[in-house]
């Protein structure tokens, strides 16, 4: 077995502290400041917000650990930055190499996430995070590991690339798909308004006073609306307290909700059965006329090269694109007879139905992939490699 030291001992940990939100900007001045989980990467984070007045910074190559909602994540610090409460940044002493270190705290996560405690947010105490047991072989055996693990992530990282690039593919075949049916409309249009009972939005002042960990009601974010589907994981619950005074944002079997902002900006998907009477936080929901719009063709419109141009266009907001719900409402949309309608969506639905078959597989070996990293740190950890050169 590797000699163990408590984490203390062989590295300086520095708790983030948030300063006044006075000294952020988003336009470059200061240095970068990194509030948590949300802002990271791969390997580092992004900067979308700076700070001109810090309080804790970590410098370059500390290890960025997420203390809080979630616990566990780890990034690398790209300079000199700001770090508020959701971090802490941990500087390895000599007796460490810092890949080793960020590799061990990969392998460590889960168990790590599990020593969160909190109600509301899952989060570690300083004390915590000082008392966690580092393994600490000689550094040439510590390089060794590393190395090894370089190795086995390189062939892995060429897998997922390939899938990646499928996944990409699909993602082209898919809007030609919705492209050459909507190009097949009449150009004779009108405003989503005209076609919905009601169009409103999730949520927006201050959400989170209303999470609770258990005994509430689920809500969608922006990443649960993907294009054409919901996304059944990382869901939030609002306290049912909650859920009752924010009932004008509860969604039911065929709303269309439309992400309003990040990555999935302007994707839509119809409401299924399953998640009839939950909530919404900051997303578009529109409440289909039936009698003159079927709800899978508005969000195949609002889905297709056409829709999401549109979209694009009409997205507000300095730090990033931001979907109001007026522009959505006055966007316009070609709504053909409702027996046309049903259709274009059972031939857009038959032919993207192939697309989802070997998407599904490749998700399903997407997270396979994941489970192979852990699997390799896991043996890393555990001393069971089977090393090619083990002569000192």
């Amino acid at each position: 077995m590797y000699p163990v030291k408590k984490l203390q001992d062989c590295a300086t940990i520095i708790a983030g502290q948030s300063p006044e939100s006075k000294y952020y900007n988003t336009v470059g001045d200061g240095i970068p400041f990194f509030q948590g989980k949300a802002d990271f990467g791969e390997l580092y984070p992004n900067a979308r917000v700076y700070c001109t007045n810090p309080t804790k910074i970590a410098q370059y190559n500390d290890i960025l650990l997420s203390v809080r909602a979630p616990v566990g994540p780890t990034n690398l610090s790209p300079g000199k930055v700001c770090i508020g409460r959701g971090l802490a940044a941990i500087r390895p002493d000599s007796s460490l190499n810092l890949k080793y270190l960020l590799y061990y705290f990969r392998y460590f996560e889960s168990q790590l996430s599990s020593k969160g405690t909190g109600t509301t947010f899952k989060a570690i105490t300083q004390k915590t995070i000082k008392n966690l047991d580092v393994p600490v072989p000689p550094i040439k055996e510590q390089l060794k590991i590393v190395a090894r693990i370089d190795e086995l992530f390189s062939e892995l990282d060429k897998a997922i690339d390939t899938l990646k690039t499928t996944k990409e593919q699909l993602t082209v075949y898919r809007q030609a798909v919705l492209k050459d049916f909507f190009d097949s409309i009449s150009r004779q249009a009108g405003r989503i308004k005209d076609v919905c009972k009601d169009i409103k939005v999730g949520i927006v002042i201050k959400p989170t006073q209303y999470y609770v960990s258990e005994n509430g009601v689920r809500a969608f974010r922006n990443s649960n609306v993907r294009r054409g589907y919901i996304d059944d994981t990382e869901w939030v619950t609002i306290s049912k307290d909650g859920h009752e005074l924010n009932l004008r944002s509860e969604v039911h079997t065929n709303d269309v909700l439309i992400s309003r902002s990040g990555a999935n900006l302007g994707m839509a998907a119809v409401v299924p059965e399953q998640y009839n009477g939950y909530n919404a936080i900051d997303v578009v929901i529109a409440v289909p006329d039936t009698a003159k719009i079927i709800p899978e063709f508005l969000a195949q419109y609002t889905n297709s090269p056409m829709g999401r141009a549109i979209v694009k266009k009409n997205e507000r907001g300095a730090a990033q694109g931001h979907l109001n719900v007026s522009a959505y409402a006055n966007l316009p949309i070609c709504v053909p007879e409702l027996k046309e309608q049903e259709h274009l969506v059972n031939q857009i639905a038959e032919r993207l139905s192939v697309c989802d078959s070997i998407e599904k597989t490749v998700d399903a070996a997407l997270a396979q992939a994941d489970a192979i990293r852990q699997s390799i740190l896991k043996q890393a950890f555990e001393e069971k490699f089977e090393r090619k050169n083990n002569v000192s």
